[in-house]
């Protein structure tokens, strides 16, 4: 096991470059399953669901080549449907779609369960509302518990009404980018996800439009090509420097990022007593020493980020001035983290979707783990803003969504380490 050991309390300064988006990163290595060529891929970043979604496709047959740290070539020319390996897509909630990709190229999907972040009940009822429209047939294999999708008379496009959801939106457009005429999907989801997703399926020479807005028009094309695609930056891993550089007073510029992802992040810094001037591929964050309470709300994009949700808490936590309250618009059990920031002194009182923070502006060093990847990295802005020494445990997670933490981290002047402790040490620890 490793585990994060934080010496807090010191302004962070200086740069921290931002890496490929995670959330497009996943969607775009199994999109390339549609792809019977060659496709480069580049600024993945480089943590583990990339490594894990690769490493899915090359047992299902891909030719994997990695050509540079963030660079790789799949060749998905003789890769065969129904034969992903459970262990592997247990792992990571994007594992998922394999269903609209597999549905897309094979007329028929063989998926394990997907596994990732327990947020509750996450289902997966828009996406098989969307295949269904498209001609597939849905159910659930008694013996293994994989879900089975055959659409025995091919598929065709349709005219798809689904409740805004990322995952729902991405996996209907790979079911329907090869299907025989037009699918349009209304209130699909607007994040940049999505769009990223598709620039990449339009290179390849399918005909997508209207990615962005809340209505998505896809025109059925028999084959794609392989091309060479660039991840956009991942706006998450932005808006957590921008919150860290904001908890512990100190000025970061955050490089290689789309200002206009960031926007509503921004503007609730500004709220609260940060500085944020942008540029054209970046921002700066400047802590003014002292934070104002505010209440935050996740929303669906152009909204705050549920992925953000854990980030913005801690500050809320180092805020004055009363109570705070946090609202999570997209799912259940976001706030698990919240047990973990009260073993460092934190006042929250969850009821069902909203917390109540008091805004007591410090915590204490204390012995916490990371519950999910956001979740994580909260401790970690929360240790890295307390004076004192916080140990985090169970930082696998947060090395799924953010690449080289520790290095880009200590290189803005955290005093951050990663140490090895051995199983059987945690072994006696727990008992």
């Amino acid at each position: 096991m490793e585990k994060f050991v934080i010496n807090g309390g010191k302004p962070l300064y200086g740069e921290i470059e931002i890496g490929g988006m995670k959330n497009t990163a996943v969607a775009v290595i199994m999109g390339s399953l549609l792809i019977e060529d060659k496709c480069v891929i580049e600024n993945l970043p480089d943590i583990s669901d990339v490594s894990t979604a690769f490493e899915i496709l090359a047992r299902m047959g891909a030719i994997v080549r990695r050509l540079g740290k963030y660079t790789y070539e799949v060749d998905n020319t003789n890769t065969k449907g129904g034969i992903s390996p459970p262990e592997l897509v247990r792992k990571m909630r994007g594992s998922y779609y394999l269903l609209g990709a597999e549905l897309g190229r094979f007329h028929s999907a063989n998926v394990g369960q997907p596994g990732g972040d327990w947020f509750g009940d996450r289902p997966i009822d828009q996406h098989i509302k969307g295949f269904e429209a498209l001609g597939g047939i849905f159910e659930i294999d008694k013996t293994t518990g994989n879900y089975n999708i055959k659409a025995p008379g091919g598929l065709n496009g349709a005219h798809i009404f689904i409740e805004a959801s990322v995952g729902a939106t991405i996996n209907i457009i790979l079911a329907s980018v090869k299907a025989e005429g037009a699918t349009v999907i209304e209130n699909a989801a607007k994040e940049p996800y999505v769009v990223d997703l598709s620039i990449f399926l339009n290179k390849c020479g399918a005909k997508i439009s209207g990615m962005g807005t809340n209505i998505i028009k896809i025109k059925g094309v028999s084959k794609l090509h392989g091309c060479a695609y660039t991840i956009l930056p991942d706006m998450i891993e932005a808006g957590t420097y921008m919150a860290a550089a904001a908890a512990t007073g100190g000025s970061l510029k955050i490089k290689n990022v789309i200002p206009k992802h960031l926007e509503s992040v921004t503007a609730k810094l500004i709220e609260m007593g940060a500085d944020v001037v942008e540029f054209d591929d970046s921002v700066v964050v400047s802590g003014n020493g002292e934070l104002s309470r505010a209440n935050i709300k996740t929303q669906i994009y152009p909204g705050l980020p549920t992925d953000m949700n854990a980030q913005m808490c801690v500050l809320l936590c180092l805020a004055k001035g009363g109570t705070s309250y946090i609202t999570e618009g997209v799912f259940d059990n976001k706030f698990r983290y919240c047990e973990e920031l009260k073993r460092m002194g934190a006042a929250i009182k969850v009821n069902g979707r909203v917390a109540a923070v008091e805004s007591k502006g410090f915590l204490n060093p204390a012995v916490v783990k990371a519950v999910d990847i956001r979740g994580g990295v909260a401790m970690v802005i929360a240790a890295l803003a307390t004076k004192g020494k916080t140990e985090i445990e169970e930082i696998d997670h947060i090395e799924r969504g953010y690449e080289n933490i520790v290095g880009k981290l200590t290189k803005a002047g955290a005093d951050i380490k990663k140490i090895f402790v051995p199983d059987d040490f945690m072994r006696e620890k727990a008992n």
